[in-house]
């Protein structure tokens, strides 16, 4: 008997990516290789690896390259033996800010549950030594669920970034089978301390699409995210990194996604990014338009 679980569909022609331009792609990973950074661009296969690379950005990837969580969806290696923080990686990230030039970096992390903190003190001393070296530069945190640590959450939030964001990931119902370790209402409590902590950042959040989960189960979770004032969503396809990772139950038309984005628009977030190739941090730089569009005191 066919097992059904472990059949992909066919990728359709809307998820075929070009080819980048190696030169560009090729100078970015320069820089990245001397100064030894990683990026969840390349440690999470991205499929916009390219056309990141090719425009000079990049999402860094702090405390890693190892998590202490194995969610079954993600291609990052697992890793619970406990590790120090690296003082240099704060230092080193800003040079790559300002070698690239960036108007806008988003920096994320693994988890890190063995820290007391969750690696919030790893994220305040990036913000701070990017701030020094390109002040210009506004900056977006992608960060974990911290265990529900507030205290910590407060410390990034001090460090004044200007976006932060934490991904719900999926439907409440796929939590147990996408997202074991973390919690649906945890998350959207962290979103919530954000904006009562930091009323003047703005928040963000993403979800993945194509796990078996339906268009009134996405709607609920943009609704949930709508009650607590998040500014920003993503919504993306979610592909297959191998065959020991969960396997894609569809590929969602763009048509769908199209009446998500137009969905999100009609129920009052400021921006939101609906495509099959969208991830978290994908065309991250237009916050910018968006704080200027909407700004805050």
């Amino acid at each position: 008997m066919v097992n059904t679980e472990t059949i992909t569909p066919k990728k359709p022609n809307w998820l075929r990516v070009k080819a980048p331009q190696i030169q560009r792609v090729g100078t970015v990973k320069d820089i990245l290789r001397d100064l030894e950074l990683n990026t969840v661009c390349e440690e999470a296969s991205c499929p916009n690896i390219g056309e990141c690379f090719n425009a000079g950005t990049a999402t860094f990837l702090i405390m890693g390259p190892a998590c202490t969580r194995a969610c079954p969806y993600c291609d990052i290696d697992f890793d619970k033996t406990p590790r120090g923080l690296d003082e240099t990686e704060p230092l080193r990230l800003a040079e790559a800010v300002k070698r690239l030039k960036l108007n806008h970096v988003v920096i994320t992390s693994v988890n890190r549950d063995d820290l007391p903190d969750g690696g919030a003190s790893q994220f305040v001393a990036c913000i701070e030594e990017t701030r020094k070296i390109s002040p210009n530069t506004t900056i977006e945190v992608l960060i974990p669920d911290l265990c529900g640590n507030w205290d910590a959450l407060a410390t990034i939030l001090k460090a004044q970034p200007e976006v932060l964001n934490h991904n719900t990931e999926t439907v409440p119902r796929l939590y147990r089978k996408v997202r074991p370790q973390g919690e649906y209402a945890r998350s959207l409590l962290l979103l919530e301390k954000t904006r009562e902590l930091s009323p003047k950042t703005y928040t963000k959040s993403g979800i993945m699409v194509g796990l078996g989960e339906t268009d009134e189960e996405v709607k609920q979770v943009m609704e949930d995210l709508r009650k607590i004032d998040c500014d920003i969503i993503t919504i993306g396809q979610y592909l297959q990194p191998s065959s020991n990772h969960l396997a894609v139950k569809e590929f969602i038309t763009p048509e769908q996604f199209k009446a998500w984005q137009e969905y999100g628009e009609s129920i009052g977030f400021l921006q939101v990014v609906s495509t099959p190739l969208t991830r978290s941090s994908y065309h991250a730089g237009e916050v910018r338009r968006l704080m200027k569009k909407y700004p805050r005191v």
